[in-house]
């Protein structure tokens, strides 16, 4: 009985070992989730911290996008109004040209006419 009695003594100090290992390493593997499971929980806050990064960027770029389309937009405007501008510019340039030729025309004509005059009131001074 006594060697059964050391035996299953012996036995039972084997498995306290094997227990005590086995709580140790569960007590290390507990450790490691709950090391774990901080990691992830970071993780998942930086996960949403850029992905609130990323949302407020691309409301940025869609308020950007729309502000270029609208300056777009008008600068198609101004550009239109400044080509009706030119255009009547230069019709106005034609037209000031065209008056000039006229202005010239008409001093030539009445330096003639004024020659002509002063040729007629001559003669009839001398008559």
């Amino acid at each position: 009985l006594q060697k059964e009695l050391l035996k299953y003594k012996q036995e039972a100090r084997n498995l306290q070992g094997i227990k005590d290992a086995l709580q140790q390493r569960l007590a290390q593997q507990d450790a490691s989730v709950l090391q774990l499971k901080q990691e992830l929980l970071r993780a998942n806050m930086d996960k949403e911290e850029l992905h609130n990064q990323n949302v407020d960027l691309q409301r940025k770029v869609e308020e950007r996008n729309r502000l270029l389309a609208e300056y777009k937009k008008e600068l198609g405007q101004k550009d239109w109004h400044l080509q009706q501008h030119q255009t009547k510019l230069d019709e106005m340039l034609r037209q000031l040209s065209e008056a000039s030729y006229q202005q010239v025309d008409l001093e030539r004509e009445l330096e003639h006419k004024e020659a002509l005059l002063a040729h007629c009131m001559k003669r009839e001074a001398e008559e």
